[in-house]
This record gives C-alpha cells, structure tokens and sequence, in this order.
C-alpha cells in the first residue's frame, strides 16, 4: 500500500476499503497478504477457524489500528478470524473484509428499473449466513455517494471500521458484518462525491428505530411472527368490499387513551389490542383504520412526516407487537387500514434528504420537489428505484402484517405539479399540462400490484378534487383505487349543520348535492381527524344551538350520515361528544360517558353500526344509483328529507327520514314501496340517546294511500332535529 491510501483507510475516507482490507495477493511476493483496520486493538493475529490454531502475527503497519500481515500460502480464499487483543481481553472476530460479494447488480435489475416489489428483502440490514457463518448483510442505495460505512453500537459509531463495497451499476453499496445482534443501533455515515462528510443517515428500509428523539436505525433478527388468522385472510380474499358494510373507525394511537397515572404515556400495541379491539368491536365498527405509524420524529406531525417507512413505531412497540395488534383484530373480525404517505418527506438531516449528496429521492428542483405547504420534499417519482422504494412499501405493510388497506393520504398534492403553487412556481409535464405523470404512474402501479397479490384489501384515495376516475380500474384509464373520500360531501353537510336551523331552508341543496355525483366513484363518507383540529372546533360544538340542540342536530348527523350511500368513517372521540378539539398530546376525555347526552351519542353510533351491518339496503348497493331513491328532497321550508334504500332482491328496503329543524312533524306522510309494518329501528330523538323519547312506538303499519309517487305510505310523527330509520317487516303485518 502506498502512504496515501493507508491515510485514506486510517482516515475513513478511502472510497474501497476491500480493495486493501482482509485477503489479497502480495503484490511484493508469491503469497498472500491479510489487512485488518481495528483502532480499538493492542494485538492481532491470524488464526485458522476450523482449528483455532494460530497462523501468523499480524504487525502494526499504523498507530490507529491498521494490521498486516504476508502468509506463504497462495490460497486466494481460506477460512481465517482474526484473534484480538484489547486491554487484555482476547476474542476471536470474523473479518468481514474475507468475504465475496453477497449480492450481485443483477440482484437489483427490476429495483433499479422501478418495477421491484419486494425492495425490502434485498435492501436494509437483513439477516444473513455466509460461508457458514451467522451475520447481517446491510445493503443501501447510494449511488452519488464516494463512500459509504456502518456505524453502529457493536463498533462505537467509528466510520472507519465499516465500509461498504459499491456494486457500479445499480449504485447498491453492501457489507456482511458478522455477529451482528438483534436490536443492534446502526446509521449509515455517507461521503458525497466530492468527498464531503453527510450527516449520518438512517436507513431508508430499517425495519424499526430508536424511540424519538433519537434516530438510528434499529436491527430486527427475530424468527418469523406466527400468525393465526389464516381464516381471516381466506375468507377477505373472498369479499367484494363495495357490497359489504365498511364502518371505519379512524385512530391516533398516541391519543386515543394514555396512563395518565404514569406519566400521560401512550398505550403500546399490546395495551391497543386488549383496549381498543374490545372497544371497537363493541361499538360495531368493522375496521380501524390508524393514522400513520411508520416511523416519524416529530409527534407534532400526526405521522403525516414519515422518515422510516419500512418501521412501525417504536413508540407504541416493537414490529411484533403491532403484528400482534392486526392479528388480534382479525380474531375479531376487524379489519385494520393504515393511513399510508408517498405524497412528501421531511427534511430532517438523517433522513432521505440529499440522501448520498445528490437530490437521490426528490427532484432537484424546488419546483418539483419541495411542498410549500408542509415544508417537505417530494420524490422523485419518476426514478426507477424511488418507484420500487414506495411501490415496495405498500407492499410490505401489506405482507408483512397483513394489513387489510392503506388510505393513502394527500392524493391531490401528488396529482397536481401546479398543487398550492402560482405561476411560475411549477413546472408543467412535457405535453404543457398541470398533471403530475409520474405520480399517475406510481398510483396506478400501486394499485394494480397490490390488489393483485392481495385480494380482498382496499386501497382508498384522500383526493379532494374532481379527478375523474379515482376509484376505477388502471385499464379503464382510473387511478385503480378501490375507495375515495366523499370530501365534496363532508364539506356541504358539515357547512349545512352549522348553520342555525332557522337559515337551513335557504342551503337546502348542501344537503342533496353529493347525491347528483355520488356514484361517480366509490365513496367513503368521513368525518376525520382533520375536522375536528386547527381551531375548527370539536364536532359537538359545530353544532347551533343550545346544549340539547346541539347533541340532537349532532345525533341526526350521524343518522344522516349512517343511511347516506357510502362507507362510513369516523374519528375517535366524535361517538363521545367530546367537546375539546382533538390534541395529540392527550387522550380522549372519557369521563363524559358519566353525562347521559354522551352517553346517549356513543350508544347511537353502536346502534347504527348494528342496523347498518344487518340490514343489507344499507351496504350492498352503496356504490350504485340503483340502491338509492329520492322521497322527498325538495321540502326546503321544513328542512326535511326523505330517502329509500335498496339492496339486492330479497333485502328489506330501508326508508329515512331526518327532520333538521326544532319544530316535531306530526301526522307526516311518506311514500313507501309496499304494504306492511315498518320498524323504526333507529330514532335519534329516543330517550336512551338523550332525546325527548317522541317517535312511533316502535313502528308504523303502511296504508294503501298513494304518496311520493309510490303505492302506500306511512303516517309518521318526525321528532325535532331527529333522523328515523324505518325497515320494512312484511311479515309483522299485524302489528303496530
């Protein structure tokens, strides 16, 4: 070696460390020579591993640990491990610089040409066996980069120990590092191409991470999870989930309850399991879907500014444990979404930021690449491996813990270059237009992947515009989500409902609006975290009113909302009353289930998840005009509305009426389809929720008195600010 590459090595700045460490030809003679770089080591010494018998001395060539030593054998490959001593301990280490190549740029064609699914099995810190011998193989993207090491708690955070070997092609830089133990701390120190030190970066697919605020990656070795909702996965791949009931309940983890007995700390997955499930399946909900839970450092982002993406939070547990969460769930027949981040990351130093030195993950330019909203940067999607990074990631949540859906969040953001950009701060896409194509392509592909090896889950889009197609197939020219958001019609009802009854008759049509578009896509109704933060108040006190208006105008929402063609989501605290907005910081004030109003709001919502479940015009034909028809929709000066709905043949029809003014409606009639009794199921005026306790004694017999443009009719009284949901039961004809 030359003076200025043993400086190089010493100085952890040579850009390849195999190419003068571990075995090599002696270019000075007909044997071999061995180089090891241990600054922490007194001695070194050459030992055969099959016997331990001590070969040769090893000399120290520089004060700062580099090690040589010239053997007479010829032998280009031998098992050898080095024998260290060090403050008079002595141990026996493999040397990492002794192995070939673990992976090859083949490995990485379909991950380089963007059509990798699987990214994380071939990149990361994975479990490895080479030559025999029992380790972890850590492999990262980093092409721009003029060197890449581990450092890590097994070699005190020391650059110069680690380095990785560069495979040129795919840019993939790897190193086998043997011994390595679970939950082992690691981060990659990274020189750019001018030889520049980077701040230490956390692995792009680690599969956990230090608690924040600390950001190293974390090791995970454990034997595979083992599963038992084998009868789960069989029977969703089964379902069509546009005809099935989906009634979501959508949770933040960190604030859904804490100890506050010890120290306001949050729930771990384990507690969420015993806690929550039971909560969930009580309230009749069919899947929880969680705010983002990929690794984030700041709690004041919600998740919404993810940095590991391949790694659950630590926060709440380790992988496991939230495998054991979602595995719970099924045991209860509830499934589990996960709200899912591709649009923007965050611009923390140790994350994917000028991840090698270059713009490796985001666009170079702002225009492109940075979120003026949000103060993140996008990626690059139109970059092969950046496809296969988030492609691969959908993918992993999905089979690795068997998540049921992703919501994928900001869809807008994505779709649009020009998203919350004036002119001239935006680039448009090669045909002069504002549409994001590559985004469109990430989508698309996506979608189509995962709904191939994963049927049964759903995959539902936040787009808050009128893009056509969202939830349509790739191959009709859609996006291939299964869902979207209805937030068209979150907005109107929600302005509507604010509003004093009184001026109600003049906004009629923010309440029959969404019916005009509601089949163009297939809708989710939500009612999300988002409406009840940054100063928009909680949903109770959006309400006008006095305190028994407001839960009354609160409970005919939700009935409202409930029987309105689409699924259902609602946000944790809203089935409470709480009437705080929501704060991240703590948990929902449960004690208001000791009021019987807050009470009443949360046994409403369980009442109408059982009838929404049981009665199949609610759910079947959700996606479809067919399953929905105008009663009366056009009484603005009574601000009422009534409204059937169908399932497939042989479902009872489903008739609702919702009155959203203080005045009773006495002697109402309403048209139904056919003779018979029809149970009012559902009466949000009834005592048990809080209300007045008017309604129909628990049903109404039809008469043959045309109305509405059908054959029979119902002879009704209509509590004030009260929804009633009314089955038909032709076979308790003689009742009432």
């Amino acid at each position: 070696m030359t003076g200025a590459q043993i400086e190089a090595l010493v100085r952890g700045r040579h850009a390849d460390s195999f190419s003068l460490l571990g075995l090599h030809h002696d270019p000075a003679g007909p044997g071999m020579v061995i180089r090891a770089l241990l600054p922490w080591a007194d001695e070194v010494a050459v030992v055969a591993r099959d016997s331990g018998r001590k070969l040769v001395r090893m000399r120290c060539i520089h004060p700062d640990g580099l090690f040589e030593a010239k053997l007479v054998q010829r032998r280009r490959h031998f098992d050898y491990a080095l024998e260290v001593t060090a403050r008079d301990d002595i141990q026996v280490l493999e040397d990492p610089y002794r192995f070939p190549a673990c992976r090859s740029d083949a490995d990485f064609y379909y991950f380089n040409e963007g059509t990798e699914e699987f990214a994380w099995q071939r990149l990361g810190a994975v479990a490895w066996r080479q030559e025999g011998v029992e380790g972890v193989l850590f492999t990262v993207w980093a092409p721009e980069a003029g060197r890449v090491a581990v450092v890590a708690d097994f070699n005190g955070w020391d650059g110069r120990q680690h380095a990785l070997r560069k495979h040129p092609t795919s840019g993939v830089w790897e190193i086998f590092i043997p011994g390595v133990c679970d939950q082992a701390l690691y981060k990659y120190q990274i020189h750019d191409s001018q030889g520049q030190l980077l701040p230490l970066k956390a692995d792009p697919y680690a599969r956990s991470m230090q608690h924040p605020p600390d950001t190293a990656s974390r090791v995970v070795l454990r034997p595979p999870f083992t599963w038992t909702d084998q009868d789960w996965m069989q029977q969703r791949a089964q379902l069509h989930q546009v005809q099935r009931p989906v009634s979501i309940y959508e949770v933040h983890a960190g604030s859904w309850r804490r100890k506050a007995e010890e120290g306001n700390r949050y729930l771990s997955y384990l507690e969420l399991a015993d806690e929550l499930i039971p909560y969930v399946q009580e309230q009749g909900f069919t899947h929880i879907q969680l705010m983002p839970i990929s690794e984030f450092p700041f709690d004041g982002s919600w998740g919404y500014q993810p940095i590991g993406m391949y790694a659950p939070s630590i926060r709440f547990g380790t992988p496991d444990e939230f495998r054991h969460f979602v595995n719970a769930c099924h045991a209860r027949n509830i499934g589990v979404l996960l709200d899912w981040v591709p649009g923007h990351f965050p611009t923390d130093p140790h994350g994917l930021g000028r991840f090698d030195g270059s713009a490796l993950y985001e666009h170079f330019d702002p225009r492109k690449g940075f979120h003026p909203d949000w103060n993140t940067l996008i990626y690059n999607y139109g970059r092969g491996e950046v496809l296969s990074y988030l492609v691969s990631n959908a993918n992993y949540w999905l089979e690795e813990f068997h998540l049921d859906g992703l919501r994928v969040d900001a869809v807008a953001s994505m779709l649009y270059l020009d998203y919350s950009r004036e002119e001239g701060e935006w680039i448009p896409n090669p045909h002069g237009g504002r549409e994001n194509l590559e985004a469109i392509h990430l989508l698309q592909s996506v979608n189509r992947r995962v709904y191939a090896r994963h049927p049964g889950i759903m995959m539902i889009a936040e787009e808050s515009t009128a893009w056509p197609g969202v939830s349509r197939p790739v191959d009709s020219g859609g996006l291939g989500f299964g869902f979207k958001w209805n937030m068209g019609w979150m907005n109107d009802s929600l302005r509507y409902m604010a509003r004093d009854p009184i001026h109600r008759q003049h906004h009629h049509d923010e309440m029959t609006f969404s019916i005009v578009y509601a089949w163009d896509e297939n809708f989710v109704l939500p009612l999300s975290h988002d409406e009840v933060v940054h100063g928009k108040g909680s949903m109770i006190e959006k309400m006008p009113g006095d305190e028994w208006q407001k839960f009354a105008n609160l409970r005919a929402y939700l009935a409202f909302m409930w029987t309105h063609p689409g699924k259902k989501l609602l946000f944790m605290g809203i089935e409470i009353g709480q009437r705080r907005e929501w704060n991240h910081d703590r948990g929902l004030d449960w004690q208001l289930l000791d009021q019987p109003q807050h009470r009443g709001v949360q046994w409403l919502v369980r009442d109408l998840n059982r009838v929404y479940v049981e009665q199949p015009a609610l759910h079947q034909r959700d996606c479809e005009a067919g399953g929905f028809e105008w009663l009366q929709h056009d009484r603005r000066e009574l601000s009422l509305f009534a409204w059937l709905r169908r399932g497939h043949e042989g479902a009872p029809p489903v008739v609702v009426i919702a009155n959203l003014t203080p005045q009773p409606q006495l002697g109402y009639r309403v048209g139904v389809p056919a003779p018979g009794w029809y149970e009012e199921c559902i009466n949000t005026d009834a005592s048990e929720y809080g209300g007045s306790g008017a309604g129909n004694q628990g049903g109404v017999v039809a008469s043959d008195c045309p109305c509405d443009g059908l054959p029979c009719s119902l002879q009704l009284t209509v509590p004030p600010l009260a929804t009633l949901v009314l089955v038909h039961r032709p076979e308790k004809i003689g009742q009432g």
